[in-house]
């Protein structure tokens, strides 16, 4: 198959994907979106031939406007428009769980600073605020006590993107020092690791310590609930645990946050699965429904390769 790979930096990530997609003699065009030009009707020239995108930009803005374009062009691209839409935004996200009946950790979402602190003021402290739009854990604040949250509404409202106007506070869930993620195709769980820290962040980018975990049956439901939730596509579920019994198993989860641009290099270090292969076999069947849904849809034909960069992301970003 003729593989698409958006991008505009290429991370350890997208490496260990373009080398699979070579070692099985795919041809591959990698896109940097950075220099593309996106009309109205006709897809850019780089985009022509292929049979499959793979969105793997950094910026939510840039994944979310070139996954539209994709599939306004008739080119099959994953994660799809819509999935991308509901992981980005996490009250979007959050609403898509709820409504599926995902357990996810209790939500509100206010628009005025003094409406945010009635909010935090009745969860109690200490509880989390989060910008609707990030990941890394970046701008995350653990609230503590009112003068914090004084402080730090205060210092969003004084923010200028309207995007900081959206107050979006949950609870605190006291896990035991970690969280899960389980990267799944489809619903279907590839693998999964837990992230421990001392940190209440356990992002694997923070520092995390990683280590393999079982895919147990309630985390398998609740892995292919989360993913009908949103859309379906290539996906990092992140769970915690709500506490632990006397043997210290887990007496069940929630379900926080659905990723739709998944890192996988942590976890393929740990897992014992080959994390790249399993995706890419994921993408060859795509490809092929893709291609029996639409008859002549996606030619083989000469695809060049644009440049690796590594510059710098300045815009919001998913993971």
């Amino acid at each position: 198959m003729h593989v698409g790979v958006l991008y505009s930096r290429i991370r350890r990530d997208e490496k260990l994907l373009l080398e699979e997609l070579r070692e099985r003699d795919h041809e591959i065009t990698k896109i940097d979106v950075r220099k593309e030009r996106f009309t109205l009707s006709d897809p850019p020239e780089s985009m022509t031939d292929v049979d499959l995108l793979v969105d793997r930009c950094l910026a939510t803005s840039r994944s979310l406007y070139v996954t539209q374009f994709a599939d306004a062009y008739g080119i099959p691209v994953v994660n799809g428009p819509e999935t991308a839409e509901v992981c980005a935004d996490k009250v979007k996200n959050s609403l898509a769980l709820e409504g599926a009946g995902v357990p996810t950790p209790n939500t509100e979402v206010t628009f005025t600073k003094d409406a945010a602190l009635e909010t935090i003021e009745a969860f109690g402290y200490p509880c989390v605020l989060k910008p609707v739009i990030g990941s890394w854990g970046n701008l995350m604040a653990k609230i503590d006590s009112r003068s914090a949250a004084e402080a730090i509404l205060e210092h969003k409202e004084t923010l200028g993107h309207y995007e900081h106007k959206v107050f979006y506070v949950q609870e605190f869930v006291d896990k035991p020092g970690r969280d899960l993620r389980v990267v799944a195709v489809d619903g279907e769980p590839i693998a999964g690791m837990v992230r421990s820290s001392d940190h209440w962040l356990t992002n694997a980018s923070r520092g995390a310590e990683t280590a393999t975990v079982e895919i147990t049956p309630e985390i398998e439901s609740l892995v292919r609930q989360a993913s009908d939730a949103v859309g379906g596509g290539l996906l990092g579920i992140d769970l915690m645990e709500t506490g632990l019994d006397e043997d210290g198993e887990p007496t069940g989860y929630t379900v926080h946050e659905v990723n739709h641009t998944v890192e996988f290099k942590a976890l393929n270090e740990v897992s014992a699965v080959d994390v790249p292969s399993e995706v890419v076999d994921w993408l060859e069947a795509t490809a092929a429904e893709a291609a029996d849904a639409d008859d002549g849809d996606g030619s083989d034909a000469d695809g060049g390769e644009s440049s690796e960069s590594a510059d710098d992301e300045t815009a919001e970003v998913t993971t």
